[in-house]
């Protein structure tokens, strides 16, 4: 199946109506990861509901990546300068719909993920952006289960301390397009010293909210864990995509701004909230009335009673 033939499946709970969910564009930043970029693009042709398009930077590959992004269906666009940040932000640039949901070559989605995630954009009209979980697909199986939830829970608590909010997770999320088009000149577009998910986390700051949602699963490879000195790395670029926004984003100011908002959008809420009336039905009878259905409430009041 190639990607824009939408696939088929049946719903087991109440969603959104198809007209009430947004549009989705993919957007996948690959560099020389044809073979992992082959099995992303089969699984995200198997979507219970398919993509509006499917968006592959290809970022100066050596190999055929382009040619396999083509092949399936998707619209390649190139980055020359290398590095994740450069080639998401391309991608992101690029997307032409109402949602970009973002995922890397090595991810393998489940069938539900742009079914997911535009359900809850689609009911969270405050939310701008959605995260999720991820388990990884290879490395000793014993291990992955316990691997995923050390690794992925060591980013979610440590970052969403640093940010004052949960951060994105660069191989599981989807935002709207007003929200990246609103700081999309604000990230950090060069250099491979840092995450770009944890970038984009910062400029987009409490006012434009972020959500974790732990259903919104991915499969993931174990690839950054494999090598000795890859986690270090990852971290050191964590602490750097931090501390390059210091000292205007240092955590107690960020947490002073979140509070902030909070307290805003409930005074926001209760401004525009209506009266509170009570309700006049079954179960719900205010004292000495009754029900409109009631036959004594239909027969004429005598008025010497």
């Amino acid at each position: 199946m190639r990607l824009g033939d939408r696939a088929r499946g049946g719903l087991t709970a109440i969603r959104p109506a198809p007209s009430a969910r947004p549009t989705v564009s993919v957007v996948i930043p690959v560099r020389d990861d044809a073979g992992h970029l082959r099995a992303c693009l089969q699984a995200l042709a198997r979507q219970t509901v398919a993509p509006d398009e499917v968006v592959v930077v290809d970022n100066a590959s050596r190999d055929d990546s382009a040619e396999v992004a083509r092949e399936a269906g998707a619209r390649v666009v190139r980055e020359p300068v290398v590095g994740i940040p450069a080639a998401a932000s391309a991608g992101y640039d690029a997307a032409r719909h109402e949602v970009i949901a973002r995922l890397d070559a090595d991810c393998v989605p489940p069938a539900d993920w742009i079914e997911r995630l535009g359900d809850v954009l689609a009911a969270r009209p405050d939310v701008a952006a959605v995260t999720g979980a991820a388990r990884f697909l290879d490395g000793p199986r014993a291990l992955r289960g316990v691997a995923a939830v050390a690794y992925l829970g060591a980013y979610f608590v440590s970052v969403t301390l640093a940010l004052g909010h949960p951060p994105l997770f660069g191989s599981n999320f989807a935002l709207r397009r007003d929200a990246w088009l609103a700081v999309r000149d604000d990230v950090h577009r060069e250099g491979t010293h840092l995450h770009d998910d944890i970038d984009l986390s910062v400029h987009l700051g409490p006012e434009h909210r972020i959500v974790l949602d732990p259903h919104l699963g991915m499969g993931i490879s174990m690839r950054p864990l494999t090598r000795p000195s890859t986690l270090p790395l990852r971290m050191s670029r964590g602490m750097t995509s931090l501390t390059v926004h210091w000292p205007h984003e240092l955590p107690w100011l960020r947490w002073w701004r979140t509070g902030r908002q909070v307290i805003r959008e409930r005074g926001a809420r209760r401004a525009v909230a209506p009266g509170r009336a009570r309700s006049v039905g079954a179960g719900s009878v205010p004292p000495g009335s009754l029900p409109v259905s009631s036959p004594e409430a239909a027969r004429p009041r005598d008025p010497a009673r």
